[in-house]
């Protein structure tokens, strides 16, 4: 118990910490790449802009000055030979250029040809070739209209290798970032480990405390439960008030130590004390005695109670902790079942190699919400009703765990106002 729940807590805190972890890198890495592309792709834009303007300056004063000799490294101004521009008059013939490369060329003459982005725009186009990559290049135009003339200028940069670095350093920073996430985990998952001894340690004496407690009680319980049987078997006490009295004595006697049994059985259970004595014996009559056992209540409270499917089926397990289980279903399951109801303990079909058994009632059923937690510990979904039937809150927790121990498996259905059924299933069928 003690590491099931602690090391779920600190499994569960380790996780937690994990997502938190994992959105904020997740975030932190989107901005930072988003941030990166945006200034690579600012400044390569206004290196565009610059030079189509530069460009256009230098073609405007060709045009009015055709002798002077046109020299495109000036007007790049050292900028390296991934530029390129090309000039259109009018009418779409091409007036001086700064070619691309040959095999990119192509490309981008067809994106001149059905060009609609704005002037003064920048835009990115990507070109894959036959081996997946891609070729990324950004373009923009101006135009110049000069007395009687107008002109385009398409002035464009292969951008890929910046696009490719981008893309690489966005991997580094994945791979850095999954990094650290693996580092901060473990040292989260040390640290929450760190900051849970100290109620390991609370609940350890919170647990040995109610051990000690539990078998310390039962002998002055059992004290005070044989002197109210002397005391009501005494015929020197006639009077009604007094044995009244008793026989209340008795019955909180009893509650009482029904709730040491069950606590002195939960802290056997943390301590790992409880274990198991597997014998050979017959579930179908194990059942059956269960039902004649507690035919009585049922009676009392006119619930018809039955049996279903009794088949002989032998199984190697705990004859005792078993009985035990049945015993708090079947009790449950009368207890909360209105009178004029019905009980029905049955043999289910199981997989080989299992055996499966149910207790079906008609009672005040259970809620969505309720189904989740009535196997904890103290949990009663009728508190008022438990009170008054004795109930502690501790007899499904101590069905869970016989069932754990058996290596099985407990569940239920229920509907509100319909009835309950709790299904177990163990692995302990013998051919």
């Amino acid at each position: 118990m003690e590491n099931g729940v602690f090391g779920r807590s600190r499994r569960q805190l380790t996780l937690f910490y994990s997502l938190i972890m994992f959105a904020f890198l997740v975030v932190l890495i989107l901005v930072v790449h988003r941030t990166m592309e945006w200034s690579i792709s600012s400044e390569q834009a206004r290196e565009l802009m610059d030079t189509a303007a530069n460009v256009a300056e230098a073609q405007s004063h060709l045009t009015q000055h055709p002798e002077i000799p046109f020299d495109d490294t000036k007007v790049y101004r050292g900028s390296n030979d991934r530029l390129f521009f090309y000039i259109f008059d009018e009418n779409g013939r091409l007036l001086n250029f700064s070619r691309a490369s040959f095999r990119i060329e192509p490309f981008i003459l067809e994106r001149i040809s059905s060009w609609e982005v704005p002037e003064d725009e920048v835009a990115v186009y990507g070109m894959p070739d036959e081996k997946g990559h891609t070729t990324r290049i950004m373009m923009t135009s101006r135009q110049m209209t000069r007395g009687d003339f107008a002109q385009k200028v398409y002035v464009g940069k292969d951008v890929t290798a910046l696009y490719n670095g981008l893309q690489k350093a966005t991997y580094a920073l994945i791979f850095l970032g999954l990094l650290a996430m693996v580092i901060a985990t473990a040292a989260g998952h040390f640290m929450s480990g760190r900051a849970i001894v100290p109620l390991k340690e609370a609940y350890e004496k919170q647990r040995q405390f109610a051990a000690d407690a539990s078998h310390e009680l039962r002998t002055p319980l059992a004290v005070v439960m044989a002197s109210a049987e002397l005391l009501l078997n005494d015929p020197s006490i006639q009077s009604p008030f007094l044995k009244q009295v008793i026989e209340d004595v008795r019955d909180e006697v009893k509650k009482m130590t029904k709730l040491v049994g069950d606590l002195l059985v939960v802290a056997r259970s943390d301590n790992k004390a409880l274990k198991l004595k597997p014998q050979k014996f017959d579930l179908a009559e194990l059942l059956q005695q269960n039902i004649r056992m507690m035919q009585p209540l049922a009676e009392k409270k006119k619930v018809a109670l039955h049996e279903k499917n009794m088949k002989k089926t032998m199984i190697h397990a705990d004859e005792q902790k078993i009985k035990q289980l049945v015993l708090i279903l079947v009790d449950n399951a009368v207890k909360y079942t209105p009178e004029g109801g019905e009980v029905t303990v049955s043999m289910e079909k199981a997989e080989r190699g299992r055996v499966r058994f149910a207790v079906k009632d008609t009672g005040i059923g259970i809620s969505e919400a309720d189904r989740e937690k009535i196997f904890d510990r103290f949990y009663r979904v009728d508190k008022a009703r438990s009170r008054e039937m004795g109930g502690n809150g501790l007899g499904l927790a101590i069905a869970q765990e016989i069932v754990n121990l058996h290596k099985g498996e407990i569940s239920v259905e229920s509907e509100q106002g319909k009835g309950t059924t709790f299904f177990v299933e163990l692995r302990a069928k013998i051919k």
